[in-house]
């Protein structure tokens, strides 16, 4: 995948992304792969068949990691059912220690469109997991309850409207061991209705004692993250921060400049930004020795047919 914009998986959990084809012949090992299951669009057999046969063709009781694609064969359809089998067939993946829900691409499905669920059962059914990642939007069904997980060391959101309940029900959760956390919030007009209140939690430190990358991206309230970052107690037990995708301006940086130092990190990603060239060398001396990823600025937009046209700023990853 690539880091802006969205493509599919080539690797995962460490290992190279495989999608099983009927004419493909010879399967690799079980556990060589991270296996990646997609519906052909127009394919008359749906999803179940083909989990079916995938429990059928593969050892699954060695599969160490799954990444679900398209799941629908004709129209976009709810993910409902897709967990549920998972869900159902929990038993049969005991050494699964990785899962991506919802591996599409734009050509596929935006990511607004995508018709998620609540995916708390999944986690609860996989108390072994230690990888979960999803993408899709908040205001097609994806949802998060509070709960508690103790193998649990990465989770990821790529959203382009991260729902604020579903942010307070990760800090509400119970995670002793995760050391990544990335929490993409996306747009309001993808029903990214998340606040920097949503994560004060997680800021405040000591909630989850073993994070060590925290990605914070993708935002429209970027400048506010970044103020709030300047005094967290969670930075000081951070190897890494992401801050990117978002629109952060010079005020967020100059914001990071006020705050505690961050020299300690190892890297301080902030890709697809809106900081001036001063301020990107300011905050990379200031940072010193930690690497600093920024790219060229992003521009502002304004209608160029539209005299009274106000520029905007936009996030990385919206619809």
């Amino acid at each position: 995948m690539t880091y802006l914009g969205i493509e599919h998986l080539e690797r995962f959990h460490g290992l190279p992304v495989h999608t099983p084809e009927p004419s493909s012949g010879a399967l690799p090992a079980a556990d060589a792969v991270a296996w990646r299951l997609v519906c052909d669009y127009g394919e008359d057999a749906g999803f179940p068949t083909l989990w079916e046969q995938f429990l059928e063709t593969v050892d699954t009781t060695r599969v160490r990691a799954l990444v679900i694609g398209a799941w629908w064969h004709d129209e976009y359809t709810p993910f409902d059912p897709v967990a549920e089998l998972i869900v159902a067939h929990a038993d049969r993946f005991p050494a699964l220690r990785a899962l991506f829900l919802a591996d599409v691409v734009g050509e596929e499905c935006e990511v607004s469109w995508l018709k998620m669920c609540d995916i708390t059962p999944v986690l609860e059914a996989l108390p072994s997991l230690e990888e979960f990642g999803v993408r899709g939007c908040g205001q097609e069904g994806l949802a998060l309850r509070p709960l508690r997980h103790a193998a649990l060391k990465s989770l990821r959101f790529e959203s382009g409207g991260l729902p604020g309940e579903l942010v307070r029900s990760v800090a509400a959760s119970e995670l002793p061991a995760l050391e990544r956390l990335e929490l993409w919030f996306g747009s309001t007009w993808y029903g990214g209705d998340a606040t920097i209140e949503d994560v004060r939690p997680v800021l405040a430190g000591g909630l989850f004692p073993r994070l060590r990358h925290l990605g914070l991206q993708n935002s429209e309230f970027q400048d506010e993250i970044a103020a709030a970052v300047g005094s967290a107690p969670v930075v000081a037990q951070l190897e890494s921060l992401a801050l990117s995708m978002g629109t952060l301006s010079d005020t967020g940086g100059e914001a990071l400049l006020n705050g505690q130092p961050l020299s300690h990190l190892s890297l301080l990603d902030l890709r697809h930004h809106y900081l001036t060239d001063p301020m990107v060398d300011r905050i990379r001396t200031a940072c010193a020795p930690a690497v600093v990823e920024a790219d060229e600025a992003e521009d502002d937009y304004a209608d160029p047919d539209d005299e009274d046209d106000e520029p905007e700023r936009y996030v990385a990853v919206s619809e």
